[in-house]
């Protein structure tokens, strides 16, 4: 992609992403996420119906009236997206890709972060961390982090999603907003999910494709794994075969929302079909 075209691609879904984020998940974001207490801001002559607990005994006896001192949430949060870019994601049999589909996601989340002044970080992994970007504010820095992630080219194509939620746990020192975005096809990453959603508020959003749910019957097929890079011939005649293939993705779905709830992360299950904005609205009313 020449960089006439990446520009004009960044553009758009800056576009995109911006105008839902202002006018539809600012607030939400806002509500759903709250700071990580309450700061001393000023002191204010006492009103009928403030908290007397609140009376700052020593400016009352000062000026030989009541005052009361205001308090403000202290606001700025980190959030952290952590986005798969292994072969899988670049799958897709109808309007677009698991990764393009991400892409949109991850970018409205991050101006709605924006919006409230809070740091952005991103990182892409494979099997490995692919590319850390450490969170920083700014409309600059956001643009940077969608060209990444439209435009960024993995050295490794298979998944470990262990890998991700142990980097944060090590270099995330203060509770963050955590978005892991993945399709999930991995197991064995509990135990670091666990360690993670102690840490910080950890959020799955699983994205996946309509085909990956069933297989239908058109005889012997060959197919290609994009994270092994090996092709197998499959007879989708077979019964046996196409109730293997709809098990496993039943499976991988219940593994995720079961292991997410147990260690009490939230979840999202998404299909690129489906409207993430709704799913996004519905989350964070939930939470709120």
């Amino acid at each position: 992609m020449d960089t006439k075209e990446l520009l004009k691609k960044v553009r758009k879904i800056e576009i995109k992403t911006r105008r839902l984020s202002d006018n539809v998940f600012g607030g939400e974001y806002h509500s759903t996420f709250k700071g990580r207490g309450m700061t001393f801001s000023e002191v204010r002559q006492y009103q009928y119906g403030d908290d007397v607990r609140s009376i700052d005994w020593n400016v009352t006896a000062r000026y030989n009236e009541p005052y009361v001192k205001i308090f403000e949430e202290e606001r700025e949060l980190t959030l952290m997206l952590l986005v798969d870019v292994s072969g899988s994601e670049f799958f897709g049999t109808n309007t677009q890709f698991k990764r393009d589909f991400i892409t949109e996601i991850a970018a409205t989340l991050s101006f709605s972060a924006l919006q409230n002044n809070d740091k952005v970080g991103l990182i892409l992994f494979s099997n490995q961390i692919e590319l850390f970007i450490p969170p920083k504010k700014g409309r600059s820095h956001i643009l940077r982090i969608i060209r990444e992630l439209l435009e960024f080219k993995p050295l490794n194509k298979s998944t470990n999603i262990s890998v991700p939620l142990e980097f944060i746990s090590s270099i995330l020192k203060k509770k963050a907003i955590v978005f892991l975005l993945s399709d999930f096809l991995d197991d064995k990453y509990e135990k670091n999910l666990r360690i993670a959603s102690n840490k910080h508020d950890l959020t799955g959003i699983r994205v996946f494709d309509k085909s990956e749910e069933s297989i239908i019957n058109l005889g012997f097929v060959s197919f290609f794994d994009i994270e092994t890079g090996k092709n197998r011939f499959i007879n989708t005649s077979s019964k046996k075969v196409r109730s293997a293939f709809s098990n496993y993705f039943y499976e991988k779905q219940f593994e995720f929302l079961n292991i997410f709830k147990m260690n009490g992360a939230g979840t999202i299950n998404c299909c690129v079909d489906e409207s993430y904005v709704k799913k996004l609205l519905a989350y964070f009313k939930a939470r709120a």
